[in-house]
């Protein structure tokens, strides 16, 4: 969920911090765990990217260097020769394994960008845990589960937080940076001065459900398809109320339609069974009963709009 930009915070940092990350590791192959592991090599860093997969890994490479050679085009229009070099250099910084574990042991910050799903997490990082250095910073790039709650699989909390990016990656400016309720002030400040190194502008949320980004839009959303449902409005008039009414890039439901209805039915049944006393995270019939038929959206062929498989 990425439409909307946020006000930053700048940060300013110590020497000391801004060499802090050299390596690291992210964990996941997908479009996500990808487009960190593009930005951290463009920065100069040195990536490891894991996925179980190998032809995830193999598609993730693929995309990287299609990617690269764009923003080279753009970066490098006047010299090829220059772009080719970014392109080469780029990909080189980056290696992929299968074992996150092995990769874990030799890394200063390891990025978690895999399934939402708080037992696996805990798994995954109870297990590098027990095998990465003292120093290494875990974080993960969650968008609806709990930064504390993922963080009790571990016994470095200090050296635990939320990097939660948005995709594109590599288009996206906006890095949010979440604090633990046992970050460290080192932690934190060294998280911020990365993100600031991989190109993004940072802000900073204390662990709340969504964060910052997520806790606006997907009520935003939700009430939308709700306002739909009761038929105050068509969804059409709804999504142009909002773009030329409120300035938006997309309308409510068309960004739920392009993010995937069952995202947004996932995150709400999360936040409702932990919070069930808030309105705005209660189930949605229509919602429920989309998502049942495998309406999903734009992906599946048909959700709040049909759409027109090419």
């Amino acid at each position: 969920m990425n439409q909307f930009g946020v006000i930053a915070r700048s940060f300013s940092s110590s020497s000391a911090v801004q060499s802090a990350i050299k390596h690291v590791t992210v964990i996941g192959g997908g479009l996500m765990g990808s487009g960190i592991a593009q930005v951290a090599a463009q920065a100069g860093q040195n990536v490891t990217l894991v996925d179980v997969s190998s032809d995830v890994l193999a598609k993730s490479q693929k995309s990287i260097g299609n990617n690269l050679g764009r923003v080279a085009k753009k970066m490098y229009k006047d010299n090829p020769k220059e772009g080719e070099k970014f392109v080469s250099e780029a990909l080189g910084r980056i290696k992929t394994a299968t074992d996150p574990v092995e990769a874990a042991k030799a890394t200063d910050l390891v990025v978690e960008a895999i399934v939402e799903n708080l037992q696996v997490k805990h798994k995954l990082f109870s297990q590098l845990d027990a095998a990465a250095p003292a120093h290494t910073i875990f974080a993960s790039n969650t968008s609806s589960l709990s930064i504390n709650e993922i963080a009790t699989a571990v016994k470095r909390k200090d050296k635990f937080g939320g990097l939660h990016f948005f995709n594109p990656v590599p288009v996206m400016k906006l890095l949010e940076v979440i604090r633990g309720a046992d970050t460290s002030d080192m932690t934190y400040q060294t998280m911020m001065q990365w993100g600031k190194e991989v190109g993004k502008t940072c802000i900073t949320c204390k662990d709340t459900p969504g964060f910052v980004v997520n806790r606006l839009l997907v009520p935003y959303v939700a009430e939308a398809i709700r306002l739909y449902e009761r038929g105050d409005a068509s969804a059409r008039d709804i999504d142009i109320a909002m773009k030329l009414g409120a300035g938006y890039p997309m309308g409510p439901l068309e960004l739920a339609d392009y993010v995937g209805l069952d995202t947004n039915k996932f995150i709400l049944d999360g936040w409702h069974k932990k919070y069930p006393q808030e309105q705005l995270f209660k189930p949605i019939p229509l919602l429920n009963k989309l998502v049942s038929e495998g309406k999903l959206g734009i992906k599946s062929g048909e959700g709040i709009y049909k759409y027109d498989k090419k």
